[in-house]
């Protein structure tokens, strides 16, 4: 089939991106690399690639979709919009090209021209289109067809929270606070809570209407968690009187931003994670400082492993904004699961500086030098978080937990066990701490009774954890309970065969109780599991080895430790 003029000019220029010739024979090859590439959600290759494939079959529905798919989740709707394009000439109805052409006009002002769009051949969705449509005649001044448009979009059925915002937004957006702050208040409050930025919407409404005691009012029931920087900032403005301005939509292009924003926020979680990127990219591409979408559209990356674009969106949110810290929070952590310890450490040093009394930089920074094994710069970051967090804050436990296993790994055992039972103070039951403490009570031979009753307690709660039933197999070895032991071992190899500590563990037990060649198997299995780099592991091969040479009880009197007792008193 011959290509036409305009197939050819839109092929010319991806083509051209790509590095090749239009016409070059690339096929099978292409597609599979392409489709392999958006399964990783590697969308820089699977665009590459597409387009590659394109050549060779430029009127294959699946890879114009594919194309525009993989532009936009890149947010480079410039690309994706030229094969959107093509795709509604040749009469595909799609809705992620739909999105991208019909984003494409809003950003021009072309509202007349969105209104004017087919709704049975060039239809995003319901919602979609309703709400574009609203923000479309608000956008070409008639807001009493815009109202009326939010109010059909509310009597479809699921839709009116959706709606009513929107509604809010708009009559905000042109200064009838009163008539916005009616549908907030209707309902007990109802809208308030769809969303964070609802109630931010509305706090500011408030403020225009001379009711900041009513916002800050507001604020603290929707919020009663605390309040992160962005939200303190703004409740301390609340306080000291000032009027704040209605910042959240403050025109057409604002609003038509704002609903792929919140449809994308809907979709979080419920639909795949590259649909929702499309979503919240074209918010950001309405409004580049649409700050929620800037961190909704990182953190999707984060989801999907492509940290490096994470850290790029992150790094878009700037230093002069209320949310600045929570996109450097963002980016400490994808640049940790990125493997780049050190960069993310430097943020979060940066940040810790800057805002010196909160304290999530400093929990981060201690959750990152403990696992990079730091124990003590992790102690120390985490002694500045709990100088710096409520006595109420939930989690106290955890920060006392934390800094108990940065004590224990020092070898300050008196502040780890005042740490862990400060944290079962707070949250008796929590199955870690409690695991980690007997566990602890175990390896030190100290209060072995009160040690199984902490690890009865955590197995209780958490039946099906391999190391919590390993620490309670474990205790009843120590306690000479042998018999008992071995079934608990056995469970805990069962739900973790591959720990070379389980394993290890079940050798010690399977030798007390006479199943010598059992336990030799299951020491050599654990020599097999441990990783040779690992040298701050727990299962120490040479005396693995040394136990099948020459016995457990040989290598115990070797050690000095007291021998095994007689299995169950036989």
């Amino acid at each position: 089939m011959a290509i036409s003029l305009v197939k050819k000019a839109v092929l010319a220029v991806f083509l051209s991106a790509a590095g090749l010739p239009v016409g070059a024979e690339v096929g099978a090859g292409s597609y599979l690399a392409a489709r392999q590439a958006l399964y990783g959600n590697d969308f820089e290759t699977a665009a590459d690639y597409f387009v590659r494939a394109l050549s060779h079959d430029p009127a294959n529905p699946e890879l114009l979709e594919n194309v525009v798919l993989s532009q936009l989740a890149l947010g480079r709707l410039e690309l994706a919009v030229p094969v959107a394009e093509q795709m509604e000439a040749m009469g595909l109805n799609n809705q992620v090209a739909g999105i991208a052409v019909v984003a494409k006009l809003l950003a021009e002002g072309k509202y007349q021209e969105v209104l004017d769009r087919d709704p049975e051949t060039k239809a995003v969705g319901k919602l979609v289109d309703g709400l574009v449509s609203g923000w479309a005649y608000m956008g070409v001044g008639s807001v009493a067809k815009a109202l009326a448009q939010f109010d059909e979009v509310a009597g479809e059925a699921g839709l009116r929270g959706f709606a009513y915002y929107h509604k809010a937004m708009a009559l905000a957006s042109v200064g009838d606070f009163e008539g916005a702050e009616a549908l907030f208040s209707a309902d007990d409050g109802a809208l308030t809570t769809i969303s964070r930025r609802a109630a931010l919407a509305r706090a500011e409404i408030l403020s225009q209407l001379d009711r900041n005691d009513q916002a800050l009012e507001m604020l603290s029931e929707v919020f009663s968690g605390g309040f992160d920087p962005a939200l303190s900032n703004m409740a301390d403005r609340l306080s000291a009187g000032e009027t704040l301005p209605f910042s959240l939509v403050r025109s057409a292009q604002d609003g038509l931003a704002e609903v792929f924003f919140t449809i994308g926020a809907a979709l979080n979680g419920e639909a795949a994670d590259d649909y929702t990127l499309v979503y919240v990219r074209t918010a950001t591409y309405l409004r580049p400082d649409h700050i929620d979408a800037l961190l909704m559209t990182a953190g999707l990356l984060e989801q999907m492993g492509q940290f490096d674009l994470a850290v790029a969106t992150y790094k878009q949110v700037p230093s002069d904004s209320p949310d600045y810290h929570a996109a450097e929070l963002g980016r400490a952590e994808a640049l940790r699961r990125a493997a780049k310890p050190d960069a993310a450490i430097e943020v979060l040093e940066k940040l810790a500086k800057d805002y010196p009394n909160q304290p999530q930089a400093h929990i981060s920074l201690g959750d990152l030098h403990r696992q990079q094994e730091a124990y003590d710069k992790a102690a120390a970051a985490y002694d500045m978080a709990l100088a710096l967090t409520e006595g109420d804050a939930s989690n106290l436990w955890f920060l006392h937990y934390a800094r108990g296993i940065c004590h224990e790994r020092l070898g300050n055992w008196s502040k780890a066990e005042a740490d862990f039972r400060a944290a079962l103070e707070l949250n008796p039951n929590q199955p870690q701490v409690l695991n980690y403490l007997g566990y602890s009570l175990v390896e030190k031979q100290q209060k072995l009774d009160e040690a199984l009753d902490l690890i009865q307690r955590a197995v209780a709660a958490r039946p099906d954890s391999g190391y919590i039933v390993d620490s309670l197999g474990w205790v009843l070895f120590r306690l000479g309970r042998y018999e008992e032991a071995v079934v608990h071992m056995e469970r805990a190899v069962e739900l973790m065969p591959v720990d070379p500590v389980v394993n290890d563990h079940l050798g010690d037990v399977l030798w007390a109780v006479g199943r010598v060649r059992e336990a030799e198997f299951q020491w050599k299995r654990a020599l097999s599991f441990i990783d040779p780099e690992d040298t701050d592991g727990e299962a120490d091969p040479e005396r693995i080895r040394r136990k099948l040479e020459v016995g457990l009880e040989a290598v115990l009197a070797e050690e000095g430790s007291p021998p095994l007792k007689v299995a169950n008193g036989d």
